[in-house]
């Protein structure tokens, strides 16, 4: 309740941009089963890839430029940029202006096998000039062969139970009927 809801407004292509609210995921640690984090070269800037095929990504102030003595004070919000290579070309995806109370943002649905850069930038007030961009490179795993290999596993392992079905039903009928039809013919 003590929270801060965390402001956000995601510039789409050409649709407008739309204000939307949500609660921060404070104290969450991606584990390795759960997914893989990737960190920025600054460190200040973690993309946590989940398995579900979303991405929440964190950061911190205290590993952009150098201390000042209040700023949060100074803090306007933050401005994050995506972008994903196709084929052939670069996409771009959409622009999010972040709220000053914001440390961290879900990127719901990633595509799968492609590779992501995203770079947060915090923005100050005058006179404090905005430190460079922490940039996070990194894949999503696709979604499609982890169900493929999901459904090979279900079906191969079904197989492997009729087969032993199979091969007792071939005994009983071995070993029951017929041995009394060798026994009657002696």
């Amino acid at each position: 309740p003590d929270e801060p809801w965390c402001p956000y407004k995601v510039g789409g292509d050409g649709a407008g941009a739309r204000l939307c609210f949500r609660p921060p995921a404070r104290g969450f640690q991606c584990s390795a089963r759960g997914g893989r984090a990737h960190r920025s070269a600054g460190g200040a800037l973690v993309a946590n890839v989940l398995r579900n095929g979303s991405v929440l990504l964190q950061w911190g102030l205290r590993h952009w430029g150098p201390p000042s003595p209040r700023p949060s004070a100074s803090l306007r919000g933050f401005a994050l940029n995506c972008s994903w290579d196709g084929t052939y070309t670069r996409f771009p995806c959409d622009s999010v202006e972040l709220g000053a109370a914001c440390r961290d943002y879900l990127l719901a649905e990633a595509h799968g096998s492609v590779r992501y850069r995203l770079c947060l930038q915090p923005r100050f007030a005058p006179p404090r000039p905005a430190p460079p961009a922490q940039c996070v490179e990194f894949r999503v795993e696709p979604a499609a062969m982890r169900d493929i290999v999901v459904a090979m596993t279900a079906v191969g392992g079904s197989i492997c139970v009729m087969l032993v079905f199979i091969c007792l039903l071939v005994a009983y009928i071995t070993e029951n009927l017929m041995s009394p039809a060798l026994a009657r013919g002696g």
